[in-house]
């Protein structure tokens, strides 16, 4: 057991615990990720002193990392939690992180946000609290990630604190009757409209459709696009008309939508709901001692729930 300790900096602020022992340190060095200067101390090199201070940037430095496996002392003060997650997302990115981690890019990580965003959706439906928490995290970690690979971008870098900053600042922003002097806003229905007054105005947006992302669901696209032209008061006859299915959708989603129904949840319920019957007649073919890729038409209705 070592009597060394290692006192974990934060840029050039030491926790208040450790000025006590660094007045009283006969050897006190920086490692290798401190600037000696800013402590006025020496670097440690490849010194090899017993019973040392040694001042870190992280418990990661080999150093800090050797004495903390020997048993030294820790003198840190507590990270939070969403501060430490940024900090492993670094490391990971970082030269000597993770290989995989290390290569990616916004556009192959697109397909694992949508992934997460999905699990975390289906938590909600579920009411899986457990689920709910752990995927909550995994889309914190796609924001993580993307910020990370932000930064690294050589004409327009930037990170997790400016996401941030211009989070607070839309927030702030968006709700004056909160954060300023404005009059106070008393119904949903009225912020939704102050709301997208703001967002015209912040973003000079030329278009009601402006700001819609083409990108999503077609039923939550309808839906959004029904939402948007019925607060401009573009009266229904004008939606696509044709009797195919891909217009007959568009109506019923946007015409869903406007009505203040979710067209795209409401829909994601349904088919749910049939894929639980389906495993329920399978179940219940087995039981009966039939294989269900053997059943036919008559075969799948007498299995079916509330059928047979």
């Amino acid at each position: 057991m070592t009597a060394a300790v290692v006192v974990i900096a934060r840029g050039a602020t030491l926790p208040a615990a450790a000025l006590p022992i660094l007045r009283s340190g006969a050897a006190v060095y920086a490692a290798s990720d401190v600037d000696p200067d800013v402590f006025g101390v020496p670097a440690l090199g490849d010194a090899q002193v017993r019973d040392l201070v040694l001042i870190a940037g992280s418990r990661r430095e080999p150093k800090a990392a050797a004495l903390i496996r020997s048993g030294a002392r820790v003198v840190e003060t507590p990270l939070a939690p969403l501060v430490e997650a940024a900090e492993v997302m670094d490391r990971l990115r970082s030269p000597g992180g993770c290989p995989w981690d290390a290569v990616q890019t916004h556009e192959s990580l697109r397909q694992y946000l949508v992934e997460e965003t999905y699990e975390l959706l289906d938590a909600i439906e579920e009411g899986d609290r457990a689920a709910l928490r752990e995927e909550l995290g995994d889309v914190l970690l796609q924001v993580l990630f993307h910020a990370r690979v932000a930064v690294e971008d050589a004409d327009d870098p930037f990170g997790i604190d400016e996401v941030a900053s211009e989070l607070v600042a839309k927030l702030v922003g968006r709700h004056p009757h909160v954060f300023a002097d404005a009059p106070r806003v008393e119904t949903v229905s009225d912020q939704n409209l102050k709301w997208e007054e703001l967002k015209q105005a912040e973003k000079s947006r030329q278009s009601i459709v402006d700001g819609v992302a083409l990108g999503q669901p077609a039923v939550a696209l309808a839906g959004k696009l029904g939402q948007r032209s019925g607060r401009a008061g573009i009266p229904l006859d004008l939606f696509p008309d044709g009797s195919e299915a891909a217009a007959q959708l568009f109506r019923v989603a946007a015409t869903a939508r406007r009505a203040g129904i979710d067209p795209e949840g409401e829909l994601r319920a349904v088919a749910k709901r049939f894929a639980h019957d389906i495993r329920d007649a399978e179940q219940a073919a087995r039981d009966a001692g039939l294989e269900p890729t053997t059943l036919e038409a008559d075969g799948w209705r007498k299995f079916w729930r509330n059928q047979g």
